[in-house]
């Protein structure tokens, strides 16, 4: 079956013919990871998990890289105290490798609630200085860029000049952008506003700081993902995916980089994924319509009636298209959860359906597998998969009432594409599946606390909570390594 993606650089649906066939090379842009990730960020990447996934339900080979910057950029300023890392270091009086490590463990644990599966690589930037000074080097050899003061940038212009097109991506027109740039970063540097940076002298204030050719600096924003991209998937790949604000200047910074240095274009199928509402409104510290992804599970803010369960929050992001705005509101998920709850209960009733010697001739299973795997190669419609998934729901409950009947075959054969669907291509989890999280981590808790009551020799309070657990089924085992617990 063709799969069709739709190329932000055609503006088309185009038919996906992979460089290597059966395999895949795709690279999503990853967070920042200054700050908590935020709930826009996790609809991006959770947009592409549900992409990766459908290509392996295709059956592609798929080499899935998502990056970390972990590296300081400046704002349009170009003021250094306002260096993302190092204003986040000092308000939590950190160094900016903590703040790294902090917000990187966040952002896992945050898509493993999700349920998103991990990249096959995930680089970082700090750990590609090397080949990103290599690349600044080879633009400036090649006259596609110049060094001023100790920083690097790139000749627009001169990209240009030699007819190359700048703005193809985003469909910008280089007068209109000379003509409408307010110049911030380096203007008295830059031969032209849209010159952009592919390395940074450091002042001696900024903290993250690197040796360089060119002296004591930092790579620029957009240098570490061509750097890291074309390492691991070559100089020319599949897929290159992001949220759609990436689109200009990021990514056509990309495809400049990528064409001025190996001569050709980085990327064949652009992909992007649109934005997160809330209640009809961007999401907005500033204007106070904000929440965070663990805010939304836990149930602790103003927006919302009551916690909502990972696999819900994903149902109902995965109810609108990945090119299309998603509003998330009160209603909606509770629409969600009333959706995701009557899916679910109709993949648990397969279990009990009985069988007989001659199908329904109501549904056409061959067809219906059919309908679903379109849906899912035409640019990866998760919407108009779920509605056919509703249609074996109501299928399904028709079999429970005697109403319909099926074959034992076809029975098997409805319950290993329903599992597929629900639970390898959307990502959905049974909530059961997660209760078993929380248990242990309630247990880890009472453990702890009897842990500290025994060293506190409160040997009342340990034998106490090691008895009531032991009523419960629970054993507790203290060991060299520490405390473990085995049900009985």
């Amino acid at each position: 079956m063709n799969v069709k993606i739709y190329n932000s650089l055609s503006g088309e649906k185009e038919i996906f013919k992979p460089i290597v066939e059966g395999n895949v090379g795709m690279y999503v842009c990853g967070p920042t990871v200054y700050s908590n990730v935020h709930l826009g960020n996790v609809r991006t990447f959770m947009s592409f998990d549900f992409i990766y996934r459908s290509l392996l339900f295709f059956g592609y080979k798929v080499r899935y890289v998502r990056n970390i910057t972990d590296a300081g950029h400046l704002t349009d300023d170009g003021d250094v105290n306002n260096d993302r890392f190092v204003k986040q270091s000092r308000l939590e009086k950190l160094e900016p490798m903590e703040i790294v490590q902090k917000y990187t463990v966040d952002f896992h644990k945050v898509l493993q609630r999700f349920n998103l599966l991990p990249p096959t690589i995930e680089p970082t930037a700090t750990g590609h200085i090397l080949e990103q000074i290599e690349i600044a080097q080879k633009l400036i050899e090649d006259g596609f860029a110049y060094e001023k003061n100790g920083s690097v940038y790139f000749d627009v212009m001169e990209y240009n000049r030699r007819g190359l097109n700048y703005g193809e991506l985003s469909r910008r027109n280089i007068d209109e952008l000379f003509s409408n740039t307010r110049d911030l970063d380096g203007q008295d540097e830059k031969k032209n506003p849209q010159d952009f940076a592919l390395w940074k002298a450091a002042s001696p204030a900024h903290i993250m700081r690197w040796n360089s050719p060119w002296g004591i600096g930092f790579p620029g924003w957009h240098l570490e993902c061509t750097a890291m991209s074309t390492k691991y998937l070559g100089e020319n790949f599949d897929i290159h995916g992001g949220g759609l604000d990436l689109k200009f200047p990021h990514h056509e910074c990309e495809v400049a980089q990528g064409k001025a240095c190996n001569g050709t274009a980085p990327v064949n199928y652009w992909m992007h994924a649109n934005m997160l509402t809330m209640n009809g409104q961007r999401m907005s510290k500033s204007t106070g319509n904000y929440i965070l992804p663990m805010e939304l599970i836990s149930g602790e803010n103003d927006f919302f009636e009551k916690p909502f369960h990972p696999s819900v929050v994903r149902f109902c992001f995965m109810q609108a298209h990945y090119r299309s705005v998603l509003d998330i509101s009160n209603d909606a998920m509770l629409a969600a959860e009333k959706g995701f709850h009557r899916l679910m209960e109709a993949v648990k009733l397969l279990d009990n359906i009985q069988v007989s010697e001659t199908g329904s001739a109501g549904f056409d299973l061959k067809e219906w597998e059919q309908k679903c795997k379109e849906a899912l190669a035409d640019d990866f419609n998760a919407p108009i998969l779920i509605s056919y998934l509703f249609e074996a729901v109501k299928f399904i409950h028709l079999l429970k009432e005697r109403k319909e009947s099926i074959t034992e075959e076809n029975l098997h054969e409805l319950r290993n594409l329903m599992y597929a669907f629900v639970y390898d291509v959307l990502g959905l989890q049974n909530m059961e599946e997660n209760s078993n999280a929380k248990l242990d981590q309630a247990l880890q808790v009472l453990i702890d606390i009897r842990t500290q009551a025994k060293k506190a020799k409160n040997f009342e309070l340990s034998d106490q909570i090691r008895d009531q657990l032991l009523e419960q089924g629970i054993q507790l085992k203290d060991g060299r390594d520490g405390t473990t617990y085995e049900l009985k």
